[in-house]
């Protein structure tokens, strides 16, 4: 049986290699804009686990003809942070300026990262089971200089990662810790992803590679 994973990031990938784990990647395609526009007033946790099953069913319906017997593992992820209006669900930027601004706003702070996790078990190409779930943590954010700033906009890494900083980068300079799962912050939580492969009949050692 092999993992799929559903996702381009070469974060979650490292962290299932680390922990060995070899997974075919697919990227879903997945508008997630209309998946979120579907939902009737999501709450994070809802919206991290739709997106999560949306790329998940996404990618096991492009490789079922491929791979007939496997587990499609799909993840979403968003930072939930105290801003001037209340709390606020913060996303990847996308541009340097709404990254300034996040990290102006929660320098010194803390967050809240809202892991969501689906996977699909293919059955003889056919979608057997169906898991999510969601695992929240906690992380302590640093103070940083406009020097730093400056350089970390430049190199690009926030712009494309949600709430804007990365643990495993560049961005763990400027994270003081953590309360939680460290791997889940990174983007794809390993207690989670195997508690969600036991409620599915897959023993997360049945997936390990030869040479783990």
């Amino acid at each position: 049986m092999r993992l799929v994973l559903a996702s381009a990031s070469p974060a979650r990938l490292a962290v299932l290699r680390a922990a060995g784990v070899e997974p075919v990647v697919r990227v879903s395609g997945v508008d997630e804009d209309a998946v979120a526009a579907a939902l009737t007033d999501p709450s994070p946790a809802d919206l991290v686990t739709e997106l999560a099953k949306a790329k998940a069913l996404a990618v096991a319906d492009a490789v079922h003809g491929e791979y007939p017997d496997a587990v499609v593992v799909g993840c979403d992820s968003m930072l939930i942070t105290d801003g001037p209006t209340g709390r606020e669900v913060v996303g990847k930027p996308g541009t340097v300026e709404r990254a300034r601004d996040r990290w102006l706003a929660m320098a010194g702070g803390t967050g809240e990262l809202i892991t969501g996790h689906a996977v699909v078990r293919l059955a003889g190409g056919t979608p057997a089971k169906v898991a999510q779930g969601v695992e929240g943590t906690v992380v302590r954010f640093g103070r940083i200089t406009a020097h730093e700033l400056d350089a970390y906009l430049a190199s690009g890494e926030p712009l494309n990662v949600a709430g804007g900083f990365t643990l495993d980068g560049l961005g763990g300079w400027f994270v003081d810790g953590i309360d939680g799962d460290p791997s889940s912050v990174i983007g794809i939580s390993l207690p989670l992803t195997r508690r969600l492969l036991g409620e599915i009949g897959v023993s997360v050692v049945d997936l390990w590679s030869r040479g783990a």
